[in-house]
């Protein structure tokens, strides 16, 4: 199988981008086998996850937006929302002429539809409203943690450490509690490094350890500003591996989501496996 594809990053958060405008190219669904390899890191090109660019009328998606995000975690299960993702995704329609910058762009998602925005050299993702839960715990190596449960498309459990070595290595999911998250979870871990600026890592669901997590940035932005009982509109800066995001929870109830992103390789590829 022969087809183009494109790679790119938001703070390191790297993805695979398949251009398949009318789902003529990789059918109904993309293969989890096929995902998986794509992202393996030895084996394909290697990402976090893989992107289907593709208008939502030919997936069948409820949208006002002619594009949605057909996004995949990189073991090949589908995710709602990836905060990195949908930058980067708008970044190459912007760059390939296919949207315009000079207006908000809407791009579907299974979470609904995202309203993103240029701001200079960042895009800024209006993420939605936030869904706060109870507080449940992590554990790692035998040491636990409370965490707060944060919904930002993707369910999220926040704890604060003393230093963001307590996570580990991360090369095996952290314990979790499976009755408040049975679909999985994406775990972060939290340090405060000054008022309003904290640095974190994440264990992703389905993809492990990663450089950087955009729903999990925004969730941590909740869990920080409801520690510090902070009053809204608050922005946060959060350092991940990969670089630096800000999230700002607004007066509204929204979630804003600024960050980079960037295309960084394309090419036509043949398909062997």
């Amino acid at each position: 199988m022969a087809f183009e594809w494109l790679k790119g990053h938001g703070t390191e958060n790297d993805f695979v981008l398949l251009p398949d405008h009318d789902g003529s190219i990789h059918g109904p669904d993309l293969d989890p086998r096929f995902v998986a390899s794509l992202c393996d890191r030895r084996r394909g090109i290697g990402a976090d996850g893989v992107i289907r660019v593709i208008r939502s009328a030919a997936l069948g998606q409820p949208s006002d937006g002619e594009w949605f995000m057909d996004y995949y975690n990189a073991d090949g299960s589908l995710s709602e929302m990836c905060g990195n993702g949908v930058r980067v995704l708008v970044r190459h329609l912007i760059d390939d002429g296919l949207v315009s910058a000079d207006q908000p762009i809407v791009i579907g998602t299974r979470d609904g539809d995202k309203i993103i925005t240029l701001d200079a050299q960042n895009l800024v993702v209006d993420m939605g409203t936030p869904t706060v839960g109870d507080i449940s715990k992590i554990a790692v190596d035998g040491h636990a943690w409370e965490a707060q449960d944060v919904r930002t498309g993707n369910p999220h459990a926040v704890a604060f450490v003393e230093t963001l070595d307590d996570a580990g290595t991360l090369l095996t999911e952290p314990e979790y509690d499976h009755t408040v998250y049975p679909d999985g979870v994406n775990i972060e871990f939290v340090v405060r490094q000054a008022p309003q600026h904290v640095a974190m890592r994440v264990h992703e669901r389905g993809s492990g350890e990663t450089r950087s997590c955009g729903t999990g940035a925004c969730a941590v932005g909740v869990a920080t500003a409801l520690a510090d009982s902070a009053s809204k509109p608050v922005t946060y800066r959060v350092d991940v591996p990969g670089g630096t995001v800000h999230v700002t929870w607004t007066a509204d109830d929204h979630l804003l989501l600024a960050g980079p992103a960037q295309i960084v390789a394309r090419g036509q590829m043949e398909w062997l496996l």
